[in-house]
């Protein structure tokens, strides 16, 4: 029998590879569904995290505030084609308990543009809290910190 932590490990490493090919794959109508119903998502700079500010560039406060902004990138944004690859590192748990474990780690965005080389698009941490369903591991909240006070005009897609 594995060890609890180990097993723990792995379902959670499973859950975030494919969080991210969701993402790196456009397959923005299933993303909410790493997500419970009643969720929050939300995306701020470093700044504000650092100083105690909740002001958001992307708030979501439910999975269907997620479905609208699925439906804001897919039916009424208009931009250049691009690729994108999504990284998770340095997965820490920080909390465990019957009801939820809560994480901390890296994400990095890359973005290539089809004339353009690969650049970052954005980079920071995350601070997740996920429930168990029986359908495996469910976001209620995601918050994004990235690093830089400024963001490309072109985050369109979650991170």
């Amino acid at each position: 029998m594995l060890d609890e932590r180990l097993r723990l490990r792995l379902e959670l490493d499973s859950f975030y590879a494919d969080y991210t090919a969701t993402l790196d794959e456009g397959r923005w109508q299933d993303w909410p569904e790493f997500f419970l119903d009643d969720c929050l998502y939300r995306l701020m700079p470093r700044e504000n995290y650092t100083q105690g500010l909740d002001l958001c560039i992307i708030l979501c406060e439910s999975k269907g505030m997620l479905l609208d902004r699925v439906a804001a990138i897919t039916d009424t944004s208009t931009y250049g084609p691009r690729a994108l690859r999504n990284y998770i590192s340095g997965l820490r748990v920080r909390s465990r308990s019957e009801g939820a474990v809560e994480t901390e780690s890296s994400f990095l965005q890359v973005e290539t543009m089809n004339d353009e080389p690969s650049r970052v698009f954005l980079s920071g941490r995350a601070y997740d809290r996920l429930v168990p369903t029986e359908g495996g591991w469910k976001l209620s909240e995601r918050l994004c910190v990235f690093d830089s006070n400024l963001v490309l005009n072109s985050l369109i897609v979650p991170v």
